[in-house]
């Protein structure tokens, strides 16, 4: 098994691929997450899953909360990114207006990546 990192090859960036996230991506919501997702194709499709992240600068004014939220996002998806199949771009936007734990969004995660998994089998 691969070491838990999230290397830049993990990350989701471009105009081109989140506007086809935005576009043709199925969607949910999870606790305090929503997430939006679509399975990449063609020689994409067996590579590892890309993961963008997004606080409200509407519900979190300082950048320093907005941070620290991203952060305990992807240091959740880190820990859990077994659970999702290759080849697949999510993204997942903080919904909470609150500050929450971390184990609050871990289990959230937790979730979302289940339901994510389950829908592109």
């Amino acid at each position: 098994m691969a070491a838990a990192t999230l290397p830049k090859t993990e990350r989701l960036c471009g105009k081109k691929p989140v506007a086809a996230l935005m576009d043709r991506g199925k969607g949910g919501v999870s606790g305090c997450l929503r997430y939006r997702f679509l399975r990449r194709e063609g020689p994409e499709a067996d590579a590892p899953a890309r993961i963008l992240v997004s606080v409200p600068k509407r519900n979190f004014k300082r950048a320093v909360k907005r941070n620290l939220l991203k952060r305990r996002v992807r240091e959740s998806y880190r820990l859990q990114k077994q659970l999702l199949p290759a080849g697949i771009d999510i993204m997942f936007v903080y919904l909470s207006r609150e500050v929450l734990p971390s184990a609050d969004i871990y289990a959230a995660m937790t979730a979302a990546l289940q339901e994510v998994a389950s829908k592109t089998e």
